[in-house]
């Protein structure tokens, strides 16, 4: 079971005010907050052992390199991949899923050929292959969302694979919906088909258990700032064949094995595909982020947050004039801790500065997920609240107040 009042003492940022009142923090499908154990781990590199990894044969640039592989290795683990070779270190998800559409994506996907992806895809997983399919003249296609518009149409998705695409990009967890997609499934189904299967884990790395052998798929595609862990450093999972035959798309620096006037070779795995400086204290930091995670157990932290999601749904869906985006508490197993809401015609921006002004931070826009909320559910904005292990019900509470202030302000039965 998880202690959450002694792990609410480790995040310093939760004892702090906002306009006033305590803060409290629901935007954690954006960024997640840090333990004390990540900001102390990153200050004491900078403070005792700040130096370059590789290049150095003194003893804190050897320290900063251990502790740089050190963190590969927990990611590694954190994942079960077959080790840190297949784990490549990027800026956020963003950058590693572009990793894979300009290196493996150009080289792979010519004119004519399909490409797949679905409609509830955030812009990250979608921008990167329009521009692969314009740069190469292949063809993008789109599984289809069900009826209820909470989870894709397994018809849809089987009819598209009927066109053997190249590639199937798949988010795990809807930053919107909340939807959680079998991804072992869809990928099993993609594999008879002959594509290449890489899954967005932005929102679910941090949230519940990832083993990528199992699900099988050859790309996975994560970010360190929304599991505890530091901005600016992000993950892509490739299968070590894969990324053997993959040309990095950044030259320079670590990344070579040897260099001439007219020609280089690359260095090994997982080294080939970081050019230049690592982000040496970010990636330390994340080490340390997986170390805490770990310490709580993932299986708890899923379970936990399912449960404080079901509670809040359920009190959502009594409140008049609350629309929920996604599955209904219901439907619990095949959800996250993602909720997004409307609240009569009050416009999202205005739902987000009142709750503001209560101290309680939430998310309003389309969430870099233009094409869902605008085009399947025909929203402008929603707003959205997003839970983390340092939550409580008690908390959800201020949000219900909340919802009252908006509903009097607005005129909103």
């Amino acid at each position: 079971m998880m202690d959450v009042k002694s792990i609410r003492k480790d995040f310093p940022i939760l004892s702090t005010k906002m306009n006033g009142k305590p803060l409290v923090y629901l935007d954690n499908a954006a960024t997640s907050q840090k333990p004390a154990s990540v900001i102390e781990r990153i200050s004491e590199y900078y403070r005792t052992y700040n130096a370059n990894i590789h290049r150095g044969i003194y003893k804190i640039a050897e320290e900063a390199t251990e502790e740089y592989i050190k963190s590969k290795n927990n990611v590694a683990k954190f994942i079960n991949a077959a080790g840190m070779e297949e784990i490549i270190y990027t800026k956020n998800t963003t950058e590693s899923i572009n990793l894979v559409a300009l290196s493996w994506g150009s080289a792979n996907i010519k004119k004519g050929d399909h490409i797949l992806i679905t409609e509830m895809e955030h812009h990250s997983n979608l921008v990167p292959w329009q521009l692969l399919a314009k740069r190469n003249g292949a063809i993008l296609d789109y599984v289809k969302l069900d009826k209820s518009r909470n989870h894709l149409d397994i018809g849809s998705l089987e009819e598209q694979l009927e066109k053997d695409p190249k590639i199937v990009a798949v988010t795990q967890v809807s930053n919107v919906l909340g939807t959680i997609n079998d991804v072992k499934s869809i990928s099993k189904k993609a594999h008879k088909h002959g594509a290449k299967v890489l899954v967005d884990g932005a929102q679910s790395a941090p949230h519940m258990p990832i083993d990528v052998k199992s699900i099988d798929c050859d790309f996975f595609a994560f970010s360190s700032h929304k599991m505890l862990g530091p901005t600016g450093i992000g993950v892509l999972y490739a299968k070590r064949e894969i990324l053997e035959g993959m040309s990095p798309i950044i030259g320079g620096g670590d990344m070579i094995s040897t260099v001439d006037y007219y020609s280089c070779t690359w260095n090994e795995l997982p080294w080939k595909f970081e050019a230049g400086t690592s982000n040496i204290a970010d990636a330390i930091g994340f080490g340390a982020a997986i170390d805490y995670l770990n310490k709580i157990g993932m299986e708890n932290i899923h379970s936990y947050e399912q449960g404080i999601t079901k509670y809040a749904l359920q009190e959502l869906s009594n409140i008049k004039n609350v629309k929920i985006f996604g599955p209904s508490y219901d439907e619990i197993k095949r959800r996250s801790g993602v909720i997004s809401f409307g609240i009569g015609n009050v416009h999202a921006h205005d739902i987000a500065q009142v709750f503001d002004s209560e101290g309680i931070a939430i998310r309003a826009g389309h969430h870099c997920a233009m094409p869902l909320v605008t085009n399947e559910l025909g929203q402008s904005a929603v707003a959205r609240m997003s839970f983390y292990i340092y939550n409580t019900k008690s908390e959800f509470e201020t949000v219900l107040n909340a919802i009252r202030k908006v509903k009097k302000i607005f005129m909103v039965d």
